[in-house]
């Protein structure tokens, strides 16, 4: 039987986004799973406050930090694993094809490749399906491009925390517009989550409140999601969903965030540098995705 691993939820309405501390009881090891860093893009400011809420939780609960774990580059907020792992400490870990999405956006930015793969600012990169352990818990990730292509969910004992790969049933699956997304490897991504068994607890990272519903929720199961995703149950065919993938998508505007977020993002949560004036500047690419 696998192991059943404590998972305390937070959320942040400003990104509709949901982190998590995911606890080995035995041993009261942890991993902080898609941390947000508040951000306010008017005046290009951040703050602490949602990760000081996961600080604190930690504190009291005399938790110790394992691991930071990224479920992919997210495109609607920062992270704030660098924050993090400054104050409780643990490894920044991901996926290995965060190459592919370095290179991309090193273009997309004009940033120097080789000094950013130089920076290392992520702790370990997992290999695919590579387990892990968390305290005495074991783990493992199941890589789900499709979204972005590197993507991973992580199977812990008995929950699976699958990033953006899905939502809630009654909002469907996640857009796949990005640069090297792919609606035909979601759809094979997600096929490879539902091979999981029917009872595993499935933990998401967004929640938008879809007409209907009243309250935010960030955990169903995986028969549930095979049952009733309005995107994705079973009987649909692959050619079918790429087709409504594509077409949604075609339709949905940028996300809000996306230029600094993946900037920041795809260097683990790192800053620029300063430069001689003692200021950190972002870059924009004006006008690149018209």
């Amino acid at each position: 039987m696998h192991a059943q691993p404590i998972v305390k939820d937070f959320f942040d309405e400003d990104t509709n986004t949901y982190s998590y501390v995911v606890i080995d009881p035995a041993s009261q090891y942890c991993a902080i799973i898609d941390s947000v860093l508040n951000y306010d893009a008017a005046s290009a400011t951040t703050k602490t406050t949602h990760a000081d809420e996961i600080i604190a939780f930690i504190h009291t609960q005399k938790l110790n930090v394992q691991w930071i774990l990224e479920t992919h580059v997210h495109a609607d907020h920062l992270t704030a694993s660098q924050y993090l792992k400054s104050k409780l400490g643990g490894q920044i870990a991901m996926s290995h094809n965060i190459a592919v999405v370095q290179e991309t956006f090193a273009e997309i930015y004009h940033v120097n490749l080789a000094a950013l793969k130089a920076h290392h600012g992520f702790d370990y990169l997992f290999k695919d399906y590579e387990q892990f352990k968390i305290g005495e818990m074991i783990a493992y990730n199941i890589p789900t491009p499709g979204h972005t292509p590197a993507c991973l969910s992580y199977v812990i004992g008995d929950a699976v925390f699958v990033g953006d790969t899905l939502f809630m049933p009654d909002y469907g699956t996640a857009r796949c517009d990005f640069p090297k997304g792919s609606a035909a490897q979601l759809y094979d991504s997600v096929q490879k989550i539902f091979e999981l068994p029917d009872a595993t607890r499935m933990y998401l990272c967004h929640d938008y409140l879809p007409e209907g519903r009243e309250q935010y929720c960030c955990q169903t199961d995986i028969k549930t999601q095979k049952n009733n995703n309005i995107h994705i149950h079973q009987g649909i065919q692959k050619q079918q969903f790429v087709a409504m993938r594509q077409q949604r998508d075609a339709t949905l505007d940028m996300p809000k965030l996306i230029l600094p977020s993946i900037q920041i993002n795809m260097d683990a949560g790192r800053f620029p540098e300063p430069e001689s004036n003692g200021i950190r500047y972002l870059k924009l690419p004006l006008n690149y995705f018209n």
